[in-house]
């Protein structure tokens, strides 16, 4: 009697402390959040301030996510010999040091440096958090993978509102900065007095080279050139270089492992690339579209994005019931459709209606990224840490290397075509004026508006250009829609392949305790 009252009893705390780890590793996520959304708000307070040029802005903001993404593949590799728990106090000291590195900063170098540690503890975070929860729940990974990641929306909530109170306020921005060590210092806490749970891959004896056999030559191939190509970006070498180094990584990778990788997780791989520009590369994009009509109702523009953070947070929260009557695939399968479909309902909406097909986009989104990282996991359980965490990297570098890319030249080629048929309808030289001559850009050519000449045109020459450019980019979400599209064949073909095997169901590598 005594015993099982003893081992009740001990169950019930290993069950708190399974939970009490899973809120810190949400919190986390949320502190992650409130650094991305504060360092929006104040970044033109720092311009000023600093005498920060607008070049010098974006060097600031870029270096908030390459480091990000490099990270997740740094720590991927090393996590389960290091532990996860260093990785999560490497993650905490990042975050506490870019924060007092922001608050005194006396220029460009500082905040530079600030911005570059807090990714690289957010890239900590992305990388311990995502298997550590798979781990936890090895039989509704996809479940609470969602309700794990509602905690980004949730941060970009709270620390959305605390930051327009606090702008409202006249607080300095130094306080603002300040507010992320709340969330830092609850998550800190948390996991300094948790234990955190060996790898299921670990547990189940599952050697270091089956991992990487996993993931295997053509996922390196799909990781190493992603990272090059980030990295020439950022340090301008040419295309050759880049090229030249994914080639020398994955031969020596390929040297080591000598395995192609498994075919459905490389088929997962990629699908990311189109899944990551789809919910992020889009989201700046439909917001700017939708400030026009906010403004005609007495809204800012950024409150939609507090609208559809909202969404994002409720619906991933209750993720659960909709994962169990769908299945993961098959909640994939549907979300692509609906994400398709509020994609070119917002290319024909106006007005109040662009709201209502935001809504429907927002459906569509919501359930992408974490039910992706949960089907990799519940299916690839012997690719341990690497197999969840490059799949949320290739997402996060695919977007800034291919997606952005992509979504910029689509951009500029339908305004190309939209500025000379207004020109030609109303006998206006709009665009052999303002814009530049044929670029050549890694999808082809285009042409883009001059800044210098648009600086210096005249108020009504930039009124009727920024109608035309609004026509233009609603008109290009047409074609963005085919992303969604391409998903949408994609998963079908996976609801098929798994139907065939008699539904999808999860691997197992060990039962839980």
């Amino acid at each position: 009697m005594n015993s099982t009252i003893v081992g009740s009893v001990k169950t019930t705390t290993e069950e708190q402390d399974k939970k009490m780890l899973f809120w810190g590793c949400f919190i986390a996520l949320v502190a992650t959040a409130f650094g991305f959304v504060f360092r929006a708000f104040i970044m033109a307070q720092w311009g000023v301030q600093f005498g920060l040029s607008k070049t010098q802005q974006g060097e600031i903001f870029g270096v908030g996510f390459w480091p990000f993404g490099i990270s997740i593949v740094f720590f991927s590799l090393i996590i389960d010999k290091i532990g996860y728990k260093k990785s999560m106090v490497f993650a905490f000291i990042c975050h506490i040091l870019s924060v007092i590195i922001t608050i005194f900063a006396n220029g460009y170098w500082m905040l530079f440096a600030g911005t570059f540690l807090f990714a690289l503890g957010n890239g900590a975070v992305e990388a311990v958090i995502n298997p550590v929860v798979a781990t936890m729940f090895p039989r509704e990974k996809t479940k609470w993978l969602n309700i794990l990641h509602a905690g980004w929306p949730a941060g970009m909530v709270i620390g959305g509102l605390l930051g327009i109170f606090m702008i409202n306020q006249q607080f300095p921005w130094q306080v603002i900065i300040a507010f992320i060590l709340l969330p830092a210092i609850v998550y800190g806490w948390i996991i300094v007095k948790r234990e955190f749970p060996v790898n299921e891959r670990v547990e189940a004896g599952v050697s270091y080279l089956d991992m990487l056999k996993e993931v295997g030559i053509l996922g390196m191939l799909i990781i190493a050139a992603l990272c090059a190509f980030q990295l020439g970006s950022l340090f301008q070498w040419s295309y050759t270089v880049s090229v030249i180094i994914t080639l020398v990584a994955v031969a020596i990778f390929g040297y080591y492992v000598r395995s192609l990788g498994q075919p459905l997780l490389i088929l997962l791989l990629l699908i990311m690339i189109p899944l990551a520009t789809t919910e992020l590369g889009t989201d700046s994009w439909i917001t700017d579209l939708m400030t026009p009509a906010m403004q005609k109702m007495g809204f800012q523009g950024g409150w939609v994005l507090m609208y559809t953070s909202i969404l994002m947070a409720l619906l991933r929260f209750y993720a659960g019931p909709i994962v169990h009557k769908l299945s993961p695939v098959g909640l994939l399968l549907s979300c692509s459709l609906v994400a398709m479909l509020g994609l070119v309902f917002l290319s024909y909406s106006t007005g109040v209606l662009i709201i209502v097909a935001a809504t429907v986009y927002a459906f569509g989104k919501t359930f992408f990224w974490p039910t992706m990282l949960g089907v990799v996991s519940e299916q690839f359980p012997r690719g341990g840490a690497l197999a969840i965490n490059f799949t949320g990297a290739v997402g996060m570098m695919g977007v800034g290397v291919i997606g952005a890319v992509i979504l910029g030249f689509v951009q500029d080629k339908q305004l190309d075509q939209n500025l000379a048929a207004y020109d030609q309808q109303n006998n206006t030289t709009l665009h052999t004026t303002y814009l530049t001559e044929p670029k050549q850009g890694l999808f082809g050519t285009y042409k883009a508006l001059d800044a210098q000449k648009m600086a210096q045109a005249p108020a009504q020459a930039v009124e009727e250009i920024n109608l035309v450019q609004n026509d233009a980019k609603k008109s290009a979400l047409r074609t963005v829609a085919f992303f969604p599209a391409l998903m949408f064949l994609c998963y079908l073909l996976l609801f098929i392949y798994f139907k065939s095997r008699g539904g999808y169901k999860p691997v197992l590598l060990t039962e839980p305790h």
